[in-house]
């Protein structure tokens, strides 16, 4: 019930998911909804706010930008600041992208899982080192969290949430097709963590990637072809109702 409450067109309204929203073209979707995600902490307002002025400096045609930009076009990218994610990053990120469209068609390509992987986990790390390979100062690798050493990597799960699942109800974007849907996770915060402990469907007290695996598993007894769909419900009861 809560699931199917919260995974409706007016959950976007306050949500950074919108960003992604604004675009109808394939590579447009996957960098604003990247670049969405990777600032997705602190205040929602504040976040989709900040989303939309990195749009804005991205000229409303993030995939263009991307492709096309020069060294000169990144200055216009010294003043942007969200917490701890400044015009330095945004700047590493936008010249990490132009390099691996040079190569792949979709970020889609680099997320890609093996059949024998349960979760996205190792594919969040390729992403991680694919986007790592280009020059970077250290401060930036914050930014893009890593399974392999620990992290929920709750943005990233997040991230591949909007892509993959199916827009059946107008939240989620679902313009990647390659990528089985039982392969997602449910995002780990503070909210979804605390619910899915009330609900015993989570012991550990960390919100770690063991906790995601623990909780995987809990959300793939309720429906092994779509476990993420219970990010909606774990979300919302913590966010809207206090759970």
């Amino acid at each position: 019930e809560k699931v199917i409450e919260y995974n409706q067109p007016q959950f976007i309204e306050s949500d950074p998911i919108q960003i992604p929203h604004l675009f109808s073209k394939r590579q447009d979707i996957e960098i604003a909804g990247l670049l969405a995600a990777t600032i997705a902490w602190g205040q929602r307002k504040t976040i989709v706010k900040n989303a939309k002025t990195i749009v804005e400096l991205l000229d409303f045609a993030p995939y263009d930008f991307v492709i096309n930009h020069s060294k000169e076009d990144l200055k216009k990218f010294e003043n942007f600041v969200h917490r701890t994610f400044n015009g330095i990053d945004l700047a590493f990120f936008i010249s990490s992208l132009k390099a691996i469209y040079n190569k792949h068609k979709s970020l889609e390509e680099l997320f890609l899982p093996t059949d024998n992987e349960l979760n996205l986990g190792p594919s969040i790390d390729r992403f991680r080192t694919t986007m790592f390979s280009a020059p970077h100062l250290p401060r930036s690798e914050k930014h893009i969290s890593s399974p392999a050493k620990g992290s929920a990597s709750k943005r990233l799960i997040m991230y591949l949430r909007w892509m993959v699942r199916p827009n059946n109800t107008g939240v989620d974007l679902g313009i990647w097709k390659d990528i089985p849907l039982e392969k997602l996770s449910c995002p780990l915060d503070v909210h979804s963590g605390n619910v899915a402990r009330k609900l015993k469907l989570l012991k550990r007290k960390q919100n770690d990637w063991k906790a995601v695996n623990e909780l995987d598993k809990a959300l793939k007894k309720l429906d092994s072809k779509d476990p993420a769909k219970y990010d909606f419900a774990l979300f919302g009861l913590g966010v809207f109702e206090g759970f």
